[in-house]
């Protein structure tokens, strides 16, 4: 879908789409005020003081019947110049759009739009005519802090989206209602993968069948990094605060660490794998001719997200990265990133997802010296163009401790997450003093990559949730198929012959043997994602085979035991 934020024309249309809501719900609510209405990537929304007014989803209809009453009188959009003093005059009682005045300079011409008898400020720009905003929907209401501070009043929050034409609306719609089929958190609960507690907000609870799919996804992630010459490590969950002192993550990332007191000593729960990483490399001496060393860690970190920012397992405070590091020589690193990218490709590959990358540079806030970011950044710009990449800029976003190359991935539904990243570190292996000895057995920097391809497992098993639906490729399913009699009097005990044979070749299998419809049984197994739901009747029994529909499919197939068993050791093997 696109990122209205990024599209100019879209951008504008939802910014005024944006005060044609507000001037709809002066109309509905005369008082009200306003904070801000800004444009995002998926439409826009509008901060309002309603006072003692609560907004539901139900209200939303009657604002947009205003709105299009609005729109259709076709008035012009018309903007002007204010100074401060005019503008704090004109505004005057409004303690959202004071606020807003007051931060601008003495002398500094401040603007405004108006259409009919509705005024805002705002730089603009926007669309010459009311009558330009006819394909609109309001989405939802919620609640927003004023300024995004909890100790602030409590707003509420509109959220809407608009398009030049009613057939990109209808298309847009009908995306929404397909995401939410497969809203992970629904789907986690229909299908018992993960709950979560009022005992841990933010922290996910693993139900069996969530754990079959995180077990794989683990097995897969060791298996493959073992393939790239990984070696692997496990580094305590708890440390002095003395080594993040040294890592800068006590000045940069203390806000959202778990601090604890053991021994009259300030310890901290790790926010980060990379830190206890580095002391495993120090803890022996290396030579260049060791180099590069690869450690990869499945490292269970936990940060302290806000409560309103918490979203299923998009958004958790434990989160396990799939934590990689390569330390290597400096004519080691161009190398090594592309190994690195094509490796990332391979990965994303087999789950079928697309990608963009971007090169996110220096920080406000950032350790070790400029040089050496210019450097760093210009060797990943290099790197993904010499693997046949582009990156789009993405200036001020790399890590405090260095630039870095974003993977954006695509899902099935068009949709971006970040997920993958690669970090060149030129500062944290300055700030740890770790060396190699060199060929003339002085000691040196080795330059250290971080990388995470999954980003999180938590995360990443979300986005593969809404991905597919919850009907996971074959290896990664719960249960993988489903055998069905169709009368458990005459085909019980083939059915339970075929469900042995399967699970001793370690299929995960069940038979459902009980008194119900063959319809009912097939209907529910499908509702529970069953990839393969196999039918054994008369027919199977006479002429020895299996009959097998997948999942929702019309079309029953029929063939041998020993054919099943191909096919699916085949799937099993491609992962597709």
């Amino acid at each position: 879908m696109k990122n209205i934020k990024e599209d100019e024309k879209l951008s504008v249309l939802n910014h005024s789409c944006a005060h044609l809501l507000a001037q709809a719900i002066k109309h509905l609510y005369p008082k009200a005020m306003f904070w801000v209405g800004p444009v995002i990537e998926d439409g826009f929304y509008y901060d309002i003081d309603l006072g003692d007014i609560t907004l539901t989803e139900e209200d939303l209809p009657k604002i947009e019947k205003e709105m299009k009453k609005l729109s259709k009188d076709g008035k012009k959009i018309l903007r002007n110049e204010l100074s401060k003093e005019d503008a704090l005059k004109m505004f005057k009682g409004d303690p959202y759009k004071i606020d807003l005045i007051n931060h601008f300079d003495e002398g500094e011409l401040i603007s405004c739009y108006t259409q009919g008898d509705f005024t805002d400020l705002c730089r603009g720009p926007h669309v010459e005519n009311v009558k330009l905003l006819k394909h609109f929907k309001l989405l939802k209401v919620s609640g927003a802090y004023w300024k995004g501070d909890a100790s602030n009043k409590m707003l509420q929050r509109i959220y809407g989206i608009c398009f030049e034409t009613e057939e990109e609306l209808n298309e847009y719609l009908n995306f929404l209602e397909e995401a939410k089929k497969r809203d992970h958190k629904k789907l986690g609960r229909e299908l018992d993968l993960f709950m979560m507690s009022d005992y841990g907000p933010g922290f996910p609870f693993f139900l069996n069948n969530g754990m079959i799919i995180r077990n794989e996804l683990e097995n897969f992630w060791y298996k493959e990094h073992t393939k790239e010459g990984y070696e692997f490590i496990k580094t305590p969950i708890m440390l002095n605060k003395e080594l993040w002192e040294l890592s800068g993550h006590w000045s940069n990332y203390r806000e959202n660490m778990y601090i604890s007191e053991i021994d009259e000593r300030t310890f901290a729960i790790k926010p980060m794998n990379c830190p206890g990483g580095m002391l495993v490399y120090k803890n022996s001496l290396h030579s260049y001719k060791d180099l590069p060393i690869k450690i990869g860690e499945l490292g269970l970190v936990h940060r302290h997200e806000a409560s309103g920012a918490l979203n299923g397992l998009f958004r958790v405070r434990a989160i396990t990265q799939d934590d990689a590091h390569i330390y290597m020589r400096e004519d080691q690193v161009e190398d090594e990133v592309i190994k690195l990218i094509n490796f990332i490709d391979r990965i994303y590959s087999i789950f079928n997802l697309s990608y963009q990358i971007e090169l996110s540079t220096r920080p406000e806030n950032y350790i070790g010296s400029i040089d050496i970011w210019n450097k760093s950044e210009k060797v990943l710009e290099e790197a993904c163009h010499k693997a046949g990449h582009e990156c789009k800029i993405n200036p001020g976003d790399g890590a405090f401790y260095g630039p870095k190359l974003d993977f954006h991935i695509k899902d099935s539904l068009g949709r971006v997450w970040q997920c993958g990243t690669i970090q060149l570190d030129m500062n944290l292996p300055e700030r740890f003093d770790l060396n190699y000895i060199d060929t003339d057995g002085s000691k040196k920097r080795p330059i250290m990559l971080h990388h995470v391809i999954f980003g999180s497992i938590e995360r990443f098993m979300g986005i593969l949730i809404e991905h597919y639906a919850g009907l996971f490729p074959l290896w990664l399913a719960p249960k993988q198929i489903n055998i069905i009699p169709v009368n458990n009097e005459y085909h019980l005990e083939y059915a339970t012959n075929i469900f042995n044979k399967l699970k001793e070749l370690g299929y995960r299998v069940s038979l459902d043997d009980r008194n119900e419809k063959m319809g009912y049984k097939i209907r529910e197994s499908i509702m529970k994602k069953v990839p393969y739901n196999i039918i054994i009747g008369q027919k199977e029994i006479d002429d020895n085979l299996v009959s097998y529909r997948y999942n929702n499919e019309e079309e029953t197939k029929s063939m041998t035991f020993n054919e099943l068993i191909k096919m699916l050791d085949k799937q099993m093997q491609e992962k597709k």
